[in-house]
């Protein structure tokens, strides 16, 4: 009988145990999993290029790791800018494996300075494209050369979703004028004298026409599936 008990006990106890190492997996597990997520996304913010070309703090339209790199110089006041985000946002959806669009902006016009403010402000609000789409299909509203009516920029991107006492409060920061400063100093180190501007995995499209950026692109997708088949 004391043998019976004994052995009892032991099966209760080896149960109990394997109850409570479950548990404790269980609770253990989500939080190992938060920390992997954690620790990729960091090291995928760290791998981002920092040169004259794409900055850490640029806005990246398109798969962050895609092979083809369109950077674009644009100023939000500029006309051109705005007749050709149509055809660059036709290039991204023909090729959403292939190819990115890193923005960099060129604050040639006056209150352009501003305007990026409210698109770095939207950006925090996960907003940058739908502000910048809203800024560029009212543009003739707001962007009036030589004297921009910037309140009326700020009622297009409240209009398009943006939190404007949150955004107001973003525009301002120290972070912001620092992006002003970086992509300003990197516009003279690339020589760009007007938007838009475009540069295809580094190099400049040098031909003006509403084919040169698409045609130059194709090239770079065909020759990377080439090397990519080698």
């Amino acid at each position: 009988m004391k043998k019976l008990f004994i052995v009892i006990t032991v099966v209760t106890l080896a149960v109990l145990g394997l109850i409570a190492t479950g548990h404790f997996y269980k609770k253990a597990q989500p939080q190992s999993t938060i920390e992997n997520s954690t620790t990729i996304a960091v090291q995928a913010a760290t791998n981002i290029e920092d040169n004259s070309l794409v900055r850490p703090h640029s806005p990246i339209i398109g798969r962050a790791d895609a092979p083809i790199t369109i950077v674009e110089f644009l100023d939000p006041s500029c006309e051109s800018c705005r007749e050709v985000f149509p055809r660059v946002h036709k290039i991204l959806k023909t090729y959403p494996n292939d190819v990115r669009l890193v923005v960099r902006y060129a604050a040639f016009h006056r209150g352009s300075d501003v305007a990026i403010s409210i698109l770095e402000a939207a950006r925090k609000q996960n907003m940058f494209e739908n502000v910048l789409a809203a800024l560029f299909e009212k543009q003739r509203y707001w962007a009036t050369h030589p004297a921009p009516n910037l309140n009326r920029a700020w009622d297009i991107a409240e209009a398009a979703g943006l939190n404007i006492q949150r955004a107001k409060v973003d525009a301002a920061s120290p972070e912001v004028i620092k992006i002003l400063k970086q992509d300003a100093a990197d516009i003279k180190t690339n020589n760009i004298r007007g938007t838009p501007a475009f540069f295809v995995n580094g190099k400049p499209v040098l031909v003006h026409g509403p084919t040169a950026l698409s045609d130059m692109v194709n090239g770079a997708v065909q020759e990377n599936k080439k090397e990519r088949s080698q």
